[in-house]
């Protein structure tokens, strides 16, 4: 990934002379700030990096073909970027393999990906991993349990303590039932046993 620097006085000009630069909008562009401290008679200025969000994906996409291309898998790839997200979905010759238990393959790639992008630039993109539909299969599962426990804790009244998930999975919990009649979602315990608690509430 080649960045944009400039480096300059007013951070709001430097940012827009990185979108001059790379002629595209603010939502186009992942970009970073970093602080160089003036000497005895200079004050402090600024240093902004930036890359546009579609040279991110592609480098993305070229960096996970490696990965999965060592772990001895075949893999096509579709790729977008949609509300300043990237979204990748993999096909492969073995979609287990690529997903691991409880999706922890994929979560782990997701990271690492993630992780690669802030060592050049300091931020961590957006993105969102999949395999086929995976993920879609499963957001969509976990809504109708979330939606079926909350029905259950508005006819009994009783809280219910769900299974341990990750961020992303209680997101979708938390997200689902925003609006639910007399109920109310919270998060509880430490990493990686967090875990949400549909809660009865009375209006």
């Amino acid at each position: 990934m080649n960045l944009t620097i400039f480096e300059g006085k007013n951070k709001d000009e430097l940012k827009q002379k990185l979108i001059e630069e790379l002629n595209v909008s603010e939502n186009e562009v992942l970009f970073s700030y970093e602080t160089k401290k003036g000497g005895l008679f200079k004050s402090e200025s600024y240093i902004i990096k930036g890359i546009k969000l579609t040279d991110v994906k592609d480098a993305i996409v070229d960096y996970l073909k490696d990965l999965v291309t060592n772990m001895g898998l075949d893999v096509q790839m579709e790729s977008n970027i949609r509300d300043n997200q990237i979204n990748i979905k993999m096909f492969s010759n073995n979609n287990p393999i690529l997903i691991g238990k409880n999706g922890q393959t994929l979560i782990a790639l997701q990271n690492i990906v993630k992780q690669m992008v802030y060592a050049k630039i300091n931020v961590y993109p957006y993105i969102l991993l999949d395999v086929e539909n995976y993920k879609d299969k499963k957001q969509n599962n976990l809504e109708y349990h979330a939606k079926k426990i909350a029905k259950e804790v508005q006819r009994t009244k009783q809280d219910a303590i769900l299974d341990d998930m990750n961020s992303y999975e209680r997101k979708i919990i938390h997200d689902v039932l925003t609006n639910f009649k007399n109920i109310k979602t919270e998060s509880e315990g430490e990493e990686p046993h967090r875990h949400i608690i549909i809660k009865y509430v009375e209006e």
